[in-house]
């Protein structure tokens, strides 16, 4: 009798219970696993280059190749302007802040794949997976960010002084919403691919297609007077972009409606992308 009334005292810290709605986000699980959250980040940026000889310097590499393949072809070749900037300057900038997006977009769009192991042995909340990987990729984001710095101070020895002013401020928002963006389509595009793996092919090739109708080798002003601006304005990455030049190097297309487009496309498809996140998680590991 003794151990019947024992059983019936239990209580239990945590209670898993199958979700039934779509719209069952229970966000404040995945505040609680922000423990786990932070392990995962450390665990992606130690993972990426723990076996490599130059490690986070990887991170430089690549928009210091990039940016002097874009000065070969679209300065001296093309002679595409950069509405008074230095090429280099310019060309990083848009670097740097697309490097972070496209990055949080690939890694979070193979969330289930690349996961499945963990997923099928240990009970968390599966969101916490793309958010973590999203901060992690703020490492790498920061380092890139160093260098445009360090770039843009050897400029203004030459003619090209730094635009300080507070709408530097202004940074961590436009970090916030590409964020938002990326891991919203990032977690659509993971839970399609649990049945149809081939749509991993397509992001790759989708990004090199995005990245030129983004403003990054070119200028909005540049496009304006040529009449096809308007088909690059309806990409919500656009106005970003623009706005993160305008910021940094006081250049740029810089609107309130544009960037009020942006957030709002952003606020959408990530509710869109959690909602359909949140039911694909319940029968994922039946087709991985």
């Amino acid at each position: 009798m003794t151990e019947a009334n024992n059983r019936t005292e239990e209580t239990w810290d945590l209670e898993i219970k199958p979700k039934t709605g779509w719209l069952q986000l229970n966000l404040k699980e995945v505040w609680r696993y922000r423990d786990l959250m932070l392990l995962f980040v450390r665990r992606d940026f130690v993972a990426q280059y723990k076996q490599t000889i130059l490690g986070p310097i990887w991170y430089l590499v690549q928009p210091i190749l990039t940016t002097i393949m874009f000065l070969l072809i679209f300065t001296r070749i093309a002679k595409i302007p950069t509405d008074g900037v230095n090429p280099t300057v310019f060309y990083m900038t848009g670097i740097t802040i697309w490097t972070y997006f496209s990055t949080c977009l690939t890694s979070t769009s193979n969330t289930f794949v690349s996961n499945a192991g963990i997923f099928g042995k240990v009970y968390f909340p599966r969101l916490v997976t793309p958010i973590s990987l999203v901060i992690s990729n703020l490492i790498r984001f920061g380092i890139q960010f160093g260098l445009l710095l360090a770039t843009m101070t050897w400029f203004s020895f030459k003619g090209f002084p730094i635009n300080l002013s507070v709408y530097w401020l202004f940074i961590p928002v436009l970090l916030l919403i590409l964020a938002g963006m990326a891991l919203g389509l990032g977690i659509i595009i993971s839970s399609v691919t649990t049945k149809y793996r081939d749509f991993t092919v397509l992001v790759g090739f989708g990004m090199q297609l995005l990245m030129y109708a983004t403003p990054i080798v070119y200028p909005m002003s540049y496009l304006q007077e040529s009449g096809y601006g308007w088909v690059i304005e309806l990409n919500p990455l656009s106005p970003l972009i623009e706005t993160f030049r305008f910021v940094l190097l006081g250049k740029g297309t810089f609107t309130m409606n544009g960037l009020l487009y942006s957030t709002t496309f952003t606020a959408v498809l990530l509710f869109v992308g959690m909602v359909i996140f949140n039911k694909v998680e319940k029968t994922f590991m039946d087709t991985v």
